[in-house]
């Protein structure tokens, strides 16, 4: 109760953070209408000044004002676009090396090239960590518009490039590129004869997106690099034969752990079986010393049957199988799992099976960015993962409020008794939003879940797009459009999806369209953009009664299809909703049949629902159940 009125009269801690930041920003604001009257030249000129200064001994805090100023009209003039107050306070945060929550659509992107151009004055190099190849691309191209505007190098690395590309772009002032390439890289430098062949330079600052993402739900995750071991793949084959022949009581799986172990009956089934296909002698135990590498396989094969499904954990794509990132629901090209569980999964699937590797070199995303002498990130949602942050970073989260009051209404949780009744209420619930024209995103954990949502959509009639690990090439262009009247995006997982679900529909991304589609069909250029401008216009014109109609049906709606293991990917799906002071709604629906609430589920709270008694297709909703299953 005491703290409850000493918040009340002096506000949060976090409160006085951002409020520090009052001045600081009066000072950059002060400063506008002297930087606005520089020509493109006097203004591209302060870079070198600042140089000069730093060497003669000034700080960066010195110049923080002046150069986040340069940067606010090197943005309006690049971009069109001015920085908000709440985006200074946010560069502040990340230039003190500390973790800005700001939420979805508060412009996160824009906010980085404050620090960014700062730090990188010093001329050791500042590295943008981003989620996927994608974003780096973009990224680097739209506001690397800023920094070349005030004379800055931009670099970028993607998957393709040689070394000699790696080198050229590290050597960079800035250089965007994802956490997997840059650990690589990392790990080739080290495997190395000559200093002059590695590609990175010394690690002097990072500013890492979905900073949650990458430094708590990837942390442990090892990057290897690996050479090949000897061929086993007929045992793979043969121990894969086993499982099917399996009962139920011959192991025990916890779900929750993620773990399947044999029992005693499983072991002697398995024995008889092993040999019967001729694996194992006669008076010779599975647990011999000279039977562990049959051992293994036939553990590999057990996970890989019971523990792994396809189109949840892992795709089959071009006869290959493709691990799914089960934080962002993207494929992880190029990843595989360890200790043969990969080779294990190609024999289920009946596809080539790899060699496999041995271990050259390992790093964990942990170690690897406590290599920064100076670390910061930004994420729309970190608060839930503050004391971790400071435990294993010593890196402390800090809220920016948003620039406009949030006018999302988050509805209650909706609870059914089985799957087919909350998927009949889904499919009800977006029936009567397309009436209105109302644009809905409905977010699912898995792409199997992703998919039969869609095949109830298509029963019903319902238009609609899906997004997921399968059709990950379109995603920019799905996401953009996801707000326009009426439409309905299925989505795995919109973690670090990183694009902006606009009202009405995204300009930018329709004019690029309009112009990839004119590029195919006139070749004359000035015919060609006389055509664009035209179109432009026409599409500017259709966007804003889009989103009027949009506005008045109420704004995206967000619908949750289940509850997530980790309720900051349910917090960023619903952030996507109510963007900028926008209308929006939300709501998640979810059923006793879910894996969550077999999993993990309060038996207190289930035996409450079961013993109320639910008829079909109705539904439970109280704060109490909410609560209960925040918990």
């Amino acid at each position: 109760m005491l703290g409850a009125l000493a918040r009340s009269l002096f506000g949060t801690a976090n409160d006085r953070i951002v409020k520090g930041f009052d001045k600081p920003v009066a000072k950059i604001n002060a400063l506008e209408p002297e930087f606005s009257k520089l020509s493109d030249e006097e203004l591209r000129g302060k870079t070198a000044e600042f140089r000069e200064r730093l060497a003669k001994g000034e700080t960066l805090d010195n110049i923080q004002a002046e150069a986040f100023a340069t940067v606010r009209e090197a943005a309006k003039r690049a971009l069109g676009q001015r920085h908000f107050d709440v985006q200074l306070k946010g560069g502040m945060v990340l230039h003190s090396g500390k973790i800005a929550e700001m939420k979805t659509g508060e412009g996160k992107t824009l906010v980085a090239t404050l620090p960014v151009y700062l730090n990188a004055l010093e001329g050791k190099g500042v590295h943008v960590v981003t989620v996927n190849d994608y974003l780096a691309r973009r990224d680097s191209e739209w506001m690397g518009r800023v920094y070349r505007f005030l004379g800055l190098t931009v670099g970028v690395i993607v998957h393709e490039l040689d070394d000699e590309q790696r080198k050229a772009a590290y050597a960079c002032d800035v250089t965007y590129g994802t956490n997997n390439e840059i650990g690589f890289d990392y790990l080739r430098d080290n495997m190395k004869y000559r200093q002059d062949a590695m590609v990175q330079r010394p690690f002097n600052y990072a500013i890492v997106d979905e900073v949650d993402s990458i430094l708590i739900d990837e942390a442990r995750t090892p990057l290897i690099i690996s050479g090949p071991a000897e061929d086993s793949s007929e045992l793979y084959r043969r121990a894969d034969t086993v499982i099917p022949r399996l009962k139920a009581e011959h192991f025990e799986k916890d779900e929750k752990n993620r773990t399947v172990v044999l029992t005693d009956a499983g072991v002697e089934a398995v024995e008889d079986i092993l040999r019967g296909d001729g694996l194992l002698p006669e008076g010779i135990s599975l647990y011999a010393p000279n039977m562990v590498s049959v051992l293994h396989h036939v553990t590999q094969a057990l996970r890989a049957h019971k523990l792994f499904s396809r189109d949840v954990d892992y795709i089959v794509k071009d006869g290959q199988v493709v691990i799914i990132d089960e934080f962002t629901g993207r494929m992880m090209a190029g990843r595989r799992y360890s200790e043969g569980l990969h080779q294990a999964l190609e024999a289920k699937e009946q596809v080539e099976i790899q060699r496999e590797n041995q271990t050259l070199a390992s790093i964990t995303f942990q170690n690897l960015f406590r290599m920064y002498p100076k670390l910061s990130g930004m994420t729309g949602t970190a608060l839930t993962e503050a004391s971790e942050f400071a435990e294993i970073y010593k890196l402390e989260v800090v809220e920016i409020p948003t620039n406009v009051p949030v006018a999302r209404k988050d509805a209650d949780d909706e609870i059914y008794r089985t799957l087919g009744d909350k998927t009949r209420a889904i499919v009800k619930l977006i029936e009567e939003c397309r009436t209105r024209q109302q644009p809905m995103l409905v977010g699912t954990v898995s792409i199997e879940k992703s998919e039969e949502l869609s095949a109830a959509l298509k029963k019903a009639g319902i238009p609609h797009n899906v997004l997921n690990a399968r059709f990950h090439d379109q995603e920019a262009q799905i996401v953009a459009q996801a707000g326009r009247p009426g439409s309905v995006t299925i989505a795995t997982n919109m973690a670090g999806r990183g694009t902006d679900i606009q009202l009405g529909g995204n300009i930018d991304m329709l004019v690029a369209q309009a112009d990839a589609e004119l590029a195919t069909k006139i070749a004359d250029e000035t015919q060609r953009n006389a055509e664009l401008g035209r179109i432009t216009q026409e599409l500017k014109a259709q966007v804003e009664r889009d989103r009027e109609i949009v506005r008045t049906a109420g704004g995206l709606y967000v619908v949750g299809t289940e509850r997530h293991e980790s309720r900051r990917i349910d917090n960023q799906l619903r952030g996507r909703s109510g963007r900028q002071g926008d209308p929006g709604a939300s709501k998640f629906f979810l059923s006793l049949e879910d894996d969550l609430m077999r999993i993990f589920g309060n038996n207190k709270v289930l035996d409450w629902v079961q013993k109320k008694g639910m008829a079909d297709d109705e539904a439970l909703t109280h704060r109490w159940l909410n609560k209960a299953l925040e918990t």
